[in-house]
């Protein structure tokens, strides 16, 4: 464009295409947050069937997937073995399923503000199953300020004007097994080399939940959705539900793809923020100033985290700018050693 510091073409239209990956994945996280609460909630839609929710998202996904990889052939498939797919994917399905059907729970029992505040506590479980399985290191440093994120998400938990016990138990079992999810991710599939894009991560693991999802529905759901005669599924609601979920994770794949994980990360919180907002205007939850008190520490907490992350990343980055050269510069000398040698050599001969 010009002189002194004004941004090129090319760099504006790198920071207008980064903000809609986001605006596009903030929207539609918020989205199905707001359309699962509306579906599940007695107050709403009252339809409290998260098993058969989360069976009918997994279902679609499936089917939409299968369709992108084998019909349209979008995408291809990865290279599965039979013994990594028992090992490796079926434990990430089975944890998928239990975080999925444990948060779509949570709505029932809890307003859409403090499901946010608690999810604030996913940088506290990853790290805690990270030092227990030995991925991490432990930090006195780190933990220390994953005792302040706690701090503030027990701070907003005693403020909360609908506490309700139970569901703040499906919640934290819901974060439980995502944070135990994603250090087996890293675990038993990055360490393999294998990396799934949206498409094909559904391709593979959504069956795996449709069918782990299946042994509890027949026992909790299917009796009580069997005796209600006044049921007829509503193939809008739940389809444009069911495709709100899947766009979800395409957004996901999007936005770390195009952008970073941590920009998803700050996008999250924006999210949260929102959704607090939303949750006491529009849908009129209580949100006390102790829950925000709470949250606010919380929030910090995180920030600060992510912060940490972004400074230990740029570190690692300038380490190996920095062995670049002195790697070259070895291999310049082990170059003039192998032609001095060839030269003597051949002035001996």
């Amino acid at each position: 464009m010009g002189k002194g510091g004004a941004l090129s073409e090319g760099v504006l239209k790198k920071i207008i295409l980064s903000y809609t990956y986001v605006a596009i994945w903030i929207f539609l996280s918020f989205t199905v947050i707001v359309y699962n609460k509306y579906i599940l909630d007695r107050k709403m839609y009252n339809w409290p069937y998260p098993i058969s929710l989360t069976m009918i998202h997994m279902g679609f996904c499936s089917s939409l997937a299968y369709v992108l990889v084998n019909v349209l052939k979008v995408v291809e498939p990865v290279q599965m073995t039979r013994d990594v797919y028992l090992k490796s994917v079926v434990p990430i399905g089975l944890l998928y399923s239990l975080s999925l059907w444990l948060s779509n729970s949570a709505y029932i029992y809890l307003s859409v503000s403090f499901i946010q505040m608690l999810k604030a506590l996913m940088p506290v479980a990853v790290y805690s199953i990270g030092v227990l399985l030995k991925k991490e290191s432990f930090k006195g440093q780190t933990m220390s300020n994953m005792l302040s994120i706690s701090f503030g998400v027990a701070i907003a938990a005693y403020g909360e004007a609908q506490f309700n016990s139970w569901g703040v138990s499906l919640q934290l079992g819901a974060v439980c097994f995502e944070a135990t999810r994603l250090v087996l991710i890293q675990i038993l599939l990055t360490s393999k080399g294998i990396t799934f894009n949206p498409i094909t991560s559904l391709y593979y693991v959504a069956p795996c939940c449709f069918a782990f999802l299946s042994i509890p529905w027949m026992i909790v759901e299917f009796p009580k959705l069997r005796d209600t005669s006044s049921f007829h599924f509503d193939y809008l609601i739940f389809g444009t539900n069911s495709l709100c979920a899947f766009a979800l994770n395409l957004a996901v794949f999007l936005l770390v793809g195009k952008t970073s994980a941590l920009t998803m990360n700050v996008a999250g919180v924006v999210k949260d923020w929102l959704l607090i907002a939303f949750s006491w205007s529009v849908i009129k939850d209580t949100v006390t100033p102790i829950n925000l008190f709470g949250y606010v520490i919380a929030f910090l907490g995180v920030g600060y985290y992510n912060h940490a992350k972004l400074q230990a990343l740029k570190a690692k980055e300038a380490e190996k700018k920095a062995s670049r050269p002195d790697d070259e510069s070895g291999k310049l000398l082990e170059d003039r050693e192998i032609e001095k040698s060839t030269r003597k050599n051949e002035s001996d001969n």
